[in-house]
């Protein structure tokens, strides 16, 4: 997995181009069978995937805490919404609510999160691929198939599936 890793920025970065490409064609005329497409190739890459052996997305990157979000985790750890904001998040340059600091403060050792059943709903649907209506978050795959292998490998057989 190391190794998958260490190779995945460059790929995606070879591939930008032609994925721009191809979002952009999608976006204007999505197929109509795309949302189950996406259904099958998201469950198929994740019967092969074990997040557990990577855990990228939370040593490199940190997700939105919605209001929700900060309601449910702070009950969790018996804090206030406005304590569990000071202990661990900021507020980003889109006034967004995220860390303070990535790798995630919750991801232990053994890549196992310590918030799992309370975890922001960010990282309950990462990387995305699943979801209806893709082709309108093309912006946000393109940076996720940089970050996850899963969502590199879920484009790279969409674009060959779909012509």
């Amino acid at each position: 997995m190391e190794n998958i890793l260490k190779q995945l920025p460059q790929k995606a970065r070879e591939a930008e181009a032609e994925n721009k490409k191809f979002f952009a064609k999608l976006k204007k005329k999505p197929p109509k069978h795309l949302d189950s497409l996406m259904q099958e190739l998201h469950e198929a890459e994740f019967k092969r995937t074990d997040c557990l052996t990577c855990a990228n997305c939370c040593k490199t990157t940190g997700p939105l805490f919605t209001d929700k979000d900060i309601e449910r985790i702070s009950k969790h750890f018996r804090m206030k919404p406005q304590q569990f904001i000071e202990a661990y998040l900021r507020i980003d340059e889109d006034k967004d609510y995220v860390l303070q600091s990535v790798p995630c403060t919750f991801l232990g050792a053994d890549n196992y999160c310590s918030i799992y059943d309370v975890r922001p709903k960010a990282c309950r649907e990462f990387p995305h691929t699943d979801r209806k209506k893709f082709q309108q978050i093309s912006n946000l795959t393109m940076k996720n198939v940089a970050i996850c292998p899963a969502a590199y490998n879920i484009v790279e057989e969409m674009k060959r599936r779909i012509k």
